[in-house]
Order: C-alpha cells, then sequence, then structure tokens
C-alpha cells in the first residue's frame, strides 16, 4: 500500500504540471473508482469541466487538488481528493496518450505553460478513489497539510491526524495523547486519527531505529523515547523520499511510471532471519493483526511484563 513516502512522491510530481491548469474534459472509464464520491460519474464529469487546479496538498495518505470555480486566484471551495488505496496511480501523460493498463479515470487539462496534458488515474485492485469534497477550515486554524498555506481541508480528510512531516504537527501533543494509550506503540503508529502516515513498513522502520520494541505500551515510554521515535520516523520518512519511496512490484510508481527504491535500504521490515544491521542477530518476523512486524529482539528489548 502506498504511505506517505509514495503519496508525497506523486504530490510533488503533480505539482508543477496541474496547479493553475484547467480541465478540459473528465472521463470516467470505471465507476468504482469513485467510492467516495456517491453522486456518480456523471456528476463528477460535469462539476469539474472548466475548473481551475490549484496547488496539490497531502495529509497522511491522502492527496488533495483545491478546484477554483474559475480562473486562478479564485477562492476554492472544493477538491479534488485522491486515495491511492493498495495500487492506485497518479500518472502524467501527454494528451492523446493511448489508454494505461487499469486506467480508470482520465482529466485532459490544460496547463498555460506546459500546454495539453493528462492525468490518469488507474488503479489495478480498485481499493483506490477520488472525489470532489467541499472545502472547510481546519480545526486548529493551521495550514490544511503539506503544500498548502491555506487552513482548509476536505471534509473526508478532516479526522486524519497531521503527519510528522507536516509542519503543522505537534510534537508535544502528540506525547502527551501517548501517555493515555495503553496500547502496544506499533497499533498507536498506524492509528491514523492519532498520527497520520505512517503504515507498516515505515512503522517497523522507525521502531528499529529507535530502538523500541512495537509491543512497548505506548504510555510507558519516556518523553525522550517519544522525541526519539518521531526523530527517527521524520528521519526514516525523508530518506524514504530522497529515494523515491518503496517498491516491491509494478503497483507504486511516481507520476512518470518510474519505481522508487528505498525497499533496498530497509533495516527490518522484510528482513527476516537476515542479520540485523547493528547487532547482527537475525531479524524476527511475528503475526501483527492482519500484517507482520519485523524486528530485532536483541536491540529491540520486550518490554517488561507487569502485574
Amino acid at each position: 500500500m502506498p504511505e506517505l513516502p509514495e503519496v508525497e512522491v506523486v504530490r510533488a510530481g503533480l505539482a508543477p504540471a496541474v496547479t493553475d491548469a484547467v480541465i478540459e474534459s473528465a472521463t470516467v472509464i470505471d465507476g468504482r473508482a469513485l467510492t467516495r464520491h456517491p453522486p456518480g460519474a456523471l456528476d463528477f464529469e460535469a462539476r469539474l469541466l472548466g475548473r481551475t487546479l490549484g496547488g496539490p496538498a497531502r495529509r497522511g495518505k491522502f492527496l488533495w487538488i483545491p478546484l477554483a470555480p474559475g480562473a486562478p486566484g479564485a477562492v476554492p471551495t472544493e477538491a479534488l481528493v485522491a486515495h491511492l488505496g493498495m495500487s492506485g496511480q497518479m500518472l502524467l501523460r501527454p494528451s492523446g496518450a493511448p489508454p494505461e493498463r487499469h486506467e480508470r479515470v482520465r482529466l485532459d487539462i490544460r496547463h498555460p505553460e506546459h500546454g495539453d496534458l493528462a492525468v490518469v488515474f488507474a488503479d489495478q485492485r480498485t481499493f483506490g478513489s477520488l472525489a470532489i469534497d467541499p472545502l472547510q477550515d481546519t480545526a486548529d486554524a493551521r495550514a490544511g497539510g503539506y503544500g498548502t498555506d491555506d487552513a482548509l481541508v476536505p471534509a473526508q480528510v478532516a479526522h486524519i491526524a497531521r503527519d510528522p512531516l507536516d509542519p503543522g504537527f505537534d510534537l508535544r501533543a502528540f506525547r502527551r495523547t501517548l501517555e493515555h494509550k495503553a496500547s502496544a506503540i506499533k497499533r498507536v503508529l498506524l492509528d491514523q486519527t492519532v498520527v497520520s502516515g505512517i503504515g507498516n513498513i515505515y512503522a517497523d522502520e522507525s521502531l528499529w531505529a529507535a530502538r523500541i520494541h512495537p509491543d512497548t505500551r505506548a504510555s510507558d515510554l519516556s518523553t525522550r523515547a517519544v522525541y526519539r521515535l518521531i526523530a527517527e520516523v521524520r528521519a526514516v520518512l525523508e530518506k524514504a523520499l530522497a529515494e523515491g519511496g518503496t517498491s516491491f512490484d509494478a503497483q507504486y510508481v511516481n507520476v512518470n511510471g518510474q519505481a522508487g527504491y528505498f525497499a533496498h535500504s530497509l533495516n527490518a521490515y522484510g528482513r527476516t532471519g537476515q542479520p540485523c544491521a547493528r547487532c547482527g542477530a537475525p531479524i524476527v518476523k511475528v503475526s501483527f493483526t492482519n500484517r507482520s512486524s519485523h524486528f530485532c529482539p536483541h536491540c529491540q528489548r520486550p518490554p517488561r511484563l507487569t502485574a
């Protein structure tokens, strides 16, 4: 599943091509791509026609592009929201390019500098979705997410917590939240209402880097340990961004169809039985809900059992 770095790579790739572009046509090939847009395909296509796109923004794994009603500079009231699901892709193609494999939606746009382009939403497993959603004021009056200065967020994204790379992320508030969480720290890291954008891969990598066992109770972490963990989360996410994200197959690619290569830098995830890069002990894999956790049993000591 695309996680924060993968979605941020897509956002950054879209930004120069779509900002201030006008949508000349919208074509829904497969209505399953609009599960988050209840009015359906005809409404989706009609409401996008002639709209001007703003700069793409992101919160956690959600991506949105503000929709102005007319010319550039008009105040946006809605946004085109994208969630990539398990295998969604946002691709930039020349105008008139042949259909992509698993193409679900195509937007033909005209950019004032780059001319005619196509934005294609392709999705093999059809768990991703696009929607037109109203923008609302953020609860904390800060910018809605990464990539925007506007204190606006789509209604469908408002319940998602800020991610550690978001300038509006409040580390002290996060620490206070953890004080009241009896759940394992990995489970908390995956709770998008507490902190967003950290999926299974990056949770394992961050916990390994911070030397914290995934089963450690969140409320048992000291302030120093919490701050160290978030510092490692940020370092892992930024390194993944620099390397274009993590690609294990052809399902995750950037807007130009290129795969990321952070998979070659992993220290814990997917390295079952291989030596820990720090101490040499074999990396262990255990079941975690419907996924797996990977950690070093020597560097990441299990929590002490309490009565």
